[in-house]
């Protein structure tokens, strides 16, 4: 509803996958399971990188609706002016998992696999989240500028009864 399009949801869902491949992947690395504090970590990074991803197609939307810029053009200007608080974002979160996952002492052998889902998500979804979201908005908005060319074709090729 906020975006009146399908297509940029799902550009941001897309973002998310990396997230949960980076935590995964660092948790294997370390001999950690897949316990309860791992998927609180993997929820927590939804989240964070949910938010990234909603910064950058808000704001290559806004700047496509009232600016006219073309897709390629809001994207990058997007990437390029959001960077910086998807960064600070990105980075507050991370040094926030350090403790947690570096900690030693009564009960840190609970709360490292949070730190390490944390942490490795952050990295591996920083780097691609960067790269990706940008290629996925232009994508899809190609894929909605097709389907918009169909169904206007669909309407031309209608007969209309003779009287």
């Amino acid at each position: 509803m906020l975006y009146e399009n399908t297509i940029h949801p799902l550009t941001i869902i897309s973002t998310l996958p990396s997230a949960g491949l980076g935590a995964l992947l660092i948790l294997y690395m370390f001999g950690f399971g897949l316990d309860i504090m791992g998927i609180i970590g993997i929820i927590l990074l939804i989240g964070i990188v949910k938010k990234n991803g909603i910064m950058m197609v808000d704001f290559a939307l806004e700047a496509e609706r009232h600016r006219g810029l073309s897709a390629e053009e809001s994207i990058h200007e997007a990437c390029r002016l959001r960077f910086r608080p998807i960064l600070m974002t990105t980075m507050c979160a991370l040094l926030g998992g350090l403790p947690l996952m570096l900690g030693t002492g009564t009960g840190s052998e609970l709360r490292q696999p949070l730190g390490y889902a944390m942490v490795g998500g952050l990295v591996v979804s920083q780097v691609l989240t960067l790269f990706t979201t940008p290629v996925i908005y232009i994508y899809m908005d190609r894929l909605s500028q097709l389907g918009t060319r169909l169904r206007g074709q669909q309407k031309v090729h209608v007969a209309v009864p003779a009287e």
